[in-house]
C-alpha cells in the first residue's frame, strides 16, 4: 500500500491573506488530481512569515482566521485530501502575562483541513528566540501533541505525526507524536537561509527520524521578505536517516513524494522522490542574492532599480544580480565620475553595461563638487583637505541617484558589502543612500569569489562573462582622492574579513583572535571600528542575510557603548 503526499514549496507574501489562501487551493487542486492523500503547507503560509507586529494586531489574526476559512471552503470538494496549513490561531484562554500588557495572544499553529473542515489543530511547542527569530514577542507555545490519521483509498490508514520547524530540533515533541502513535512526521517550516543552513537541516532532521525511528517529511518556504530568504529545498527522510527526496532550491514546486507501508500498514517502509542535487557555496550565495531582489522590488512594487555603477567590483557585482533578478529593462546603471575617477573606470562601467545591455548614463560631479567647494571654502580656511572632501563626493552621488528614483520610481541598489558595513567604510548619505543593500551580508573576499562564479556560469540567461576580468583584478579603491586604495586605511580583506567573522558572527574576543594568529594591531583597528560604526548601521537600508548573523535582526548592539571587548 501506498501513500501520496504533496508538499506545497510556494512563494508567499507577507499579509497578502487572500493571495495566499488562492496558492494554497490551487496547489491542493493540483495535487488531489495527482492522487495525493496529503498537502503540507509551510509554516504560518496563510500570513506569510514573519508578520512580526501585525501578529499583536487582533484584525490581523481575524483576517488569516477568515482566510483559513476560505481554503477550508475552497477544498470542500476534494475528497480524502488532508490539507496542512500554516497559520497563527487565537488563543482561547489568555494566560495571565499575555493579558496582563493588553495583547491578543496567538499560537503559530496549524490546521488539518478536509473536505472543508477543520478536522485537528497544533499549536507549535517550541518558540525560537534568537538570530532573526522573535517568537516569544508573538506566540504562546501549544503543550498537546497532534497525530492525525488519513484514510488510504486501499483500506487502512497512515497516522501523522505535525510539527512546526523549531519542534523538530528538539527531542520532546517528535517523541510525544512518536508515543502518541505517529508513523510519519510531518514538519511545517519556515527556516530563513544563511550559508550551510540547508546541510544544518538535513543533519538536524536526520539525528530526529533515527531517534525516533520515523521517516519525516520537512516542507519549506520559498521567497524572500525584507533582509530574509526561504530557499525552499523541501526534503524527505527515511526512518534510518537516509535522504528519500530533495526538491529543487530557490525556486517554487509542488513537490510530489510517495510514502510504502509495510505489511498490515503497522510501519512505513519507505519514502520515495525526486533528488535535487547539492549546489556549491557560491551558487546558493548568488541564487538567494537574486532572489532577494527579486522579490523585495517585485511585492514591494517597485517598477525597477538603479544604481551607481563606479567600475569597481562592488557595484559591478550588484549589477549583475539587479539584472539576473529583474532582467535588463528593468535596470539602470549610472556612472558619476569626479576628478579623481581613473580613465579605466569609465571604460570598465561602460563595457560591463553593455554586455549585460542596460540602460547607462554618465552624470559628471565636477559642477555640483566645485559648488561645494565653493561654498564651504570660507569656513574651511585654513584647514586640510581630508575625508571631508571626500565624503561630499559620495554624497552628490547619493542625491543624484535619489532624484531619479524620485522622478522615476525605481528603487535606489546600494552597492556596499559587508567589510564596509563593520569597518564604516562608507558615507552616511552618500554610497550607503538608497532603498535596498543587496549585498549588505556579504564580505569583500566572498564578493571576488561570487564575482569570479558569476563570470564562470549564466544561470539565468543574462549573459556569459558579464564582468570585465579588470574589474575583478585591479586592487580595490573609493576612487576619493588621487590614487586612493582601500588597503591605504584597511587591514588587506583577508585578515579583516577574518577578524569581522571571529569577531562579530562568532562572538569571540579580541585576545582570543590575537592568539589565532592574527596581528594584534588589525584586530584593534578592526575591532575600534566595528564599535565606532554602530550610528551608521542604524542608517543603513535593509538588505539581504545570507550567513548566520548579519547587521540586522541578528545585531543588535547600542550606539552609546564604552564597553570595549
Amino acid at each position: 500500500m501506498t501513500l501520496k503526499l504533496c508538499v506545497a514549496q510556494l512563494n508567499f507574501v507577507v499579509g497578502d491573506l487572500l493571495g495566499n489562501a488562492r496558492q494554497i487551493v490551487d496547489a491542493a487542486h493540483r495535487a488531489h488530481a495527482e492522487g495525493a492523500q496529503v498537502l503540507l503547507t509551510p509554516e504560518l503560509a496563510i500570513c506569510g512569515y514573519a508578520a512580526e507586529d501585525l501578529f499583536l494586531r487582533p484584525a490581523f489574526v481575524a483576517a488569516c482566521d477568515d482566510a483559513v476559512k476560505t481554503v477550508a471552503r475552497d477544498t470542500a470538494g476534494l475528497t480524502g485530501l488532508h490539507i496542512v496549513v500554516g497559520h497563527p490561531a487565537r488563543v482561547t484562554e489568555a494566560p495571565e502575562r499575555s493579558r496582563s500588557v493588553g495583547r491578543a495572544p496567538c499560537h503559530n499553529a496549524a490546521s488539518v483541513i478536509c473536505e472543508g473542515e477543520v478536522r485537528h489543530t497544533y499549536a507549535k511547542q517550541e518558540l525560537p528566540n534568537y538570530q532573526v527569530f522573535d517568537e516569544r514577542r508573538y506566540f504562546v507555545p501549544g503543550q498537546d501533541s497532534c497525530v492525525f490519521d488519513v484514510p488510504l483509498p486501499q483500506g487502512g490508514q497512515v497516522r501523522i505525526g505535525l510539527l512546526i520547524c523549531e519542534d523538530a530540533w528538539h527531542a520532546a515533541p517528535a517523541e510525544a507524536a512518536r508515543d502518541a502513535g505517529a508513523q510519519l512526521l510531518a514538519v511545517i517550516n519556515a527556516s530563513p537561509f544563511h550559508v550551510g543552513k540547508g546541510d544544518e537541516r538535513e543533519q538536524a532532521m536526520r539525528a530526529r527520524a533515527q531517534a525516533t525511528g520515523l521517516p519525516l517529511v520537512y516542507a519549506h518556504l520559498v521567497g524572500g521578505q525584507d533582509e530574509i530568504v526561504f530557499e525552499g529545498r523541501s526534503f524527505a527522510l527515511n526512518a534510518d536517516g537516509s535522504l528519500a527526496a530533495r526538491a529543487p532550491s530557490f525556486s517554487p514546486d509542488l513537490f510530489a513524494l510517495t510514502c510504502e507501508l509495510g505489511r498490515g500498514a503497522a510501519q512505513v517502509a519507505g519514502l520515495r522522490g525526486p533528488v535535487a542535487p547539492e549546489s556549491s557555496l557560491e551558487a546558493d550565495l548568488w541564487h538567494a542574492l537574486v532572489l532577494g531582489v527579486r522579490d523585495y522590488i517585485g511585492k514591494n512594487g517597485f517598477p525597477g532599480a538603479l544604481l551607481g555603477l563606479s567600475g569597481g567590483i562592488d557595484s559591478a557585482l550588484v549589477l549583475a544580480i539587479a539584472v539576473d533578478a529583474l532582467g535588463k529593462d528593468r535596470v539602470r546603471a549610472v556612472m558619476m565620475p569626479s576628478p579623481y575617477t581613473a580613465d579605466i573606470s569609465w571604460i570598465d562601467a561602460r563595457d560591463m553595461a553593455a554586455r549585460l545591455g542596460v540602460r547607462y548614463d554618465e552624470i559628471s560631479i565636477r559642477p555640483e563638487f566645485d559648488a561645494f567647494l565653493g561654498s564651504l571654502n570660507p569656513l574651511f580656511e585654513g584647514r586640510p583637505i581630508d575625508t571631508t572632501e571626500e565624503n561630499i563626493q559620495a554624497r552628490i552621488r547619493g542625491t543624484l541617484l535619489m532624484a531619479l528614483s524620485n522622478k522615476f520610481g525605481s528603487i535606489v541598489l546600494t552597492t556596499g558589502n559587508k567589510s564596509e558595513m563593520a569597518t564604516g567604510y562608507c558615507t552616511l548619505y552618500g554610497d550607503m543612500a538608497g532603498g535596498f543593500a543587496v549585498i549588505k551580508d556579504v564580505a569583500k573576499t566572498l564578493v571576488f569569489r561570487l564575482a569570479w562564479w558569476r563570470n564562470a556560469h549564466d544561470p539565468y540567461g543574462t549573459g556569459a562573462n558579464p564582468i570585465p576580468e579588470r574589474i575583478i583584478t585591479r586592487p580595490p579603491s573609493a576612487e576619493l582622492r588621487p590614487d586612493q586604495k582601500d588597503q591605504d586605511s584597511l587591514p588587506p580583506y583577508d585578515v579583516l574579513d577574518a577578524i569581522v567573522e571571529r569577531y562579530m558572527e562568532n562572538d569571540q574576543d579580541p585576545a582570543q583572535i590575537v592568539a589565532a594568529g592574527y596581528p594584534q594591531a588589525a584586530v584593534e583597528q578592526v575591532v575600534r571600528l566595528i564599535r565606532l560604526n554602530e550610528y551608521k548601521r542604524r542608517q543603513a537600508p535593509v538588505g539581504i542575510r545570507v550567513t548566520h548573523r548579519s547587521f540586522g535582526k541578528d545585531w543588535r548592539y547600542p550606539n552609546t557603548n564604552r564597553f570595549r571587548g
